[in-house]
């Protein structure tokens, strides 16, 4: 509450005082809030808390010896809305154990309500029962050379986890009250929790990209380097007023390199390749070939989370990729390093919109088709 003053210069000094705190009046504004962060992004979570203009909660995260978790959260968190921001890259395992004993230690220490921001939702991929074997189809991974199966043993399911399930139940059980990720890689892994999930979408920032950056967007079309990712692409197609493509791919046995055949036309055409993550990159290399040799005249990739384990790195480097964009759900900097064609979208303003939405009991559906600015 601003003094009551008479002498008018005065009076102008008390106010621009007062307005040159902007983080002290959106404090104000913002109560009983608390946000932390894990140590698989820090960069993420400090750009999210200077958006809504609150300090970073202090905690300390180490491990003993025999390498278990420890964490210390700094500050008292009593009656607090709570978030923490932790993403399932880096040392999945151990970032994912951090996350449940922060989620705990606010929960027992009288947290109102803690929510965990995951912008990169570990273990997605083992969201059903699938056919196992080849290059690991169904569940986005490369397995290794040496996997092998009987072609008869490939026509069953096998006696594989849901583990997407299982990390939904840790979560539950820990103390979480609330989670915020993005892009999904099957939005039914929402249906795992019994608790709310807000799934944010990367497409309202990959549009402004496209608009921004490929002058000859009108020129383009959007294809999905599997069929699985159909409904993402005609979205973005949709609202660009461009044609879609998509290529699908034919496996004949486990172990057997898949052929591709492209279903669209992109005779001179800008390709722009969606998906919704890359690991090894196999996939989307081999799609920019095919899509090359079909003509198109350039070709994007862009993906919500860029993992580019393994190999992945001297892939892009040596495809025919104009750029191949990412966001930050996953920290780049050491990939954007080794590869000059890797460019980032920062979404952390998605992101702290969502917080400040959630913490004011406001609806986050307007981040699905816009960008905060």
């Amino acid at each position: 509450v601003m003094p009551v003053v008479s002498d008018p210069v005065r009076a102008k000094a008390l106010i621009r005082l007062e307005l040159g705190k902007p983080s002290s009046l959106l404090r104000s504004r913002m109560p009983n809030i608390k946000v932390f962060s894990g140590t698989s992004h820090p960069d993420l979570a400090q750009r999210i808390v200077d958006r809504l203009g609150i300090d970073l909660g202090k905690v300390v995260t180490k491990k003993f010896s025999n390498l278990e978790t420890c964490v210390e959260i700094g500050e008292s968190v009593r009656g607090e809305d709570v978030y923490i921001v932790q993403s399932g890259s880096g040392e999945i395992n151990d970032n994912l154990m951090e996350l449940l004993i922060m989620i705990n230690a606010c929960k027992i220490a009288s947290a109102s309500r803690v929510t965990a921001v995951i912008p990169c939702f570990p273990y997605a991929r083992q969201d059903k029962k699938d056919k196992a074997g080849g290059d690991g189809e169904g569940t986005g991974h490369e397995l290794p050379v040496s996997f092998t199966m009987k072609v008869n043993e490939w026509k069953f399911r096998s006696r594989a986890p849901i583990s997407a399930k299982l990390v939904a139940n840790m979560l539950s059980v820990a103390g979480a009250d609330h989670i915020i990720t993005m892009d999904l890689h099957a939005s039914q892994i929402q249906g795992f929790f019994d608790i709310p999930v807000d799934n944010l979408y990367a497409e309202p920032a990959v549009l402004k990209w496209i608009k921004e950056n490929i002058i000859e967007w009108r020129n383009s079309i959007i294809v999905s380097p599997d069929a699985g990712g159909a409904k993402r692409v005609t979205s973005i197609a949709d609202r660009l007023n461009v044609e879609f493509a998509l290529i699908h791919k034919e496996r004949k046995k486990a172990n057997e390199v898949a052929s591709m055949v492209l279903v669209g036309d992109v005779k001179d055409r800008v390709a722009i390749l969606v998906d919704d993550m890359a690991d090894t990159c196999g996939t989307i290399c081999h799609a920019a070939e095919k899509l090359l040799e079909a003509g198109a005249t350039k070709v994007y990739a862009i993906l919500t989370h860029g993992i580019f384990s393994g190999p992945a790195i001297s892939r892009i480097n040596n495809a025919c990729f104009e750029a191949v964009v990412v966001t930050n759900t996953i920290p780049q900097e050491q990939h954007m390093k080794d590869c000059p064609r890797i460019q980032c979208i920062d979404v952390s303003m998605m992101f702290a919109e969502a917080v400040r939405r959630t913490h004011n009991g406001e609806s986050v559906s307007y981040l699905f088709s816009n960008v905060p600015y």
